[in-house]
């Protein structure tokens, strides 16, 4: 589970985040959505204690970030992009991770079957698409088996099938038991993935709740962001 209580964050006279507060459960896949610049890759740097808030708390299954021994066996996250050194292959990527925090070699190789990059995993990450080196961050992720998933903009780059395959990962995932937490601008792709929303933007929740709660009456996920954002006044 992740709990992200009255979270406030503010860079010089810039307020960044303002009293934000969500819950994302097992068992189910929660999208934090809103537009470019709104405040959800502070709200993640935060949770995964690569930033500091002025005030609130972030945990991920009960405890802070930093106080997580064996960070990859409680929480997978993919921020930006695979975090690989573009000359290395991405099978010794996924070895250096595993051997951080301790994890069995043997592992690697059961992550990149699932991702889908086994054949690929000899080539130097810098050959890799965009697409690759999604599914190379998301290998990393799931090295530890975490009870909790955190992927940011988890479709960007993936091609129809690689969206479609996604999808289907991320509901298994969720019927597993596990908290899925994804972070995206693009509310379209992820319509059919989530079961709830937490929408941020300028920094402040607008509206939370279950899919259906959140589009109301509204014909589509696009639908309703448009009337919650043009009522805050936002652009986009």
């Amino acid at each position: 589970m992740i709990t992200i209580e009255h979270v406030s964050k503010r860079r010089g006279s810039h307020q960044i985040l303002t009293d934000i507060t969500f819950t994302a459960r097992p068992g189910r896949v929660t999208g934090f959505l809103g537009p470019n610049g709104a405040g959800k890759s502070s709200t993640l740097r935060i949770l995964l204690g690569l930033d500091r808030a002025q005030t609130g708390l972030a945990r991920v299954c009960g405890r802070p970030f930093a106080e997580l021994t064996r960070p990859l066996t409680t929480v997978g996250a993919v921020l930006d992009g695979s975090g690989a050194h573009r000359s290395r292959t991405g099978r010794a990527h996924l070895r250096w991770v595993a051997a951080s925090n301790g994890l069995p070699r043997g592992r690697v190789d059961e992550v990149l079957d699932v991702v889908g990059l086994t054949e690929a995993a000899g080539k130097r990450v810098g050959s890799y698409s965009l697409g690759m080196g999604r599914r190379l961050g998301l290998a990393a992720a799931l090295l530890g088996d975490p009870e909790v998933l955190i992927l940011d903009e988890p479709v960007n780059g993936l091609d129809p099938s690689g969206i479609r395959w996604m999808r289907e990962f991320l509901r298994e995932r969720a019927s597993a038991g596990r908290t899925v937490l994804l972070s995206s601008h693009l509310m379209g792709e992820l319509a059919e993935t989530v079961d709830d929303v937490v929408v941020i933007d300028k920094g402040r929740i607008v509206s939370l709740g279950t899919l259906a709660e959140v589009t109301g009456g509204h014909r589509s996920l696009e639908d309703a962001f448009f009337a919650l954002t043009s009522t805050s006044g936002s652009s986009w």
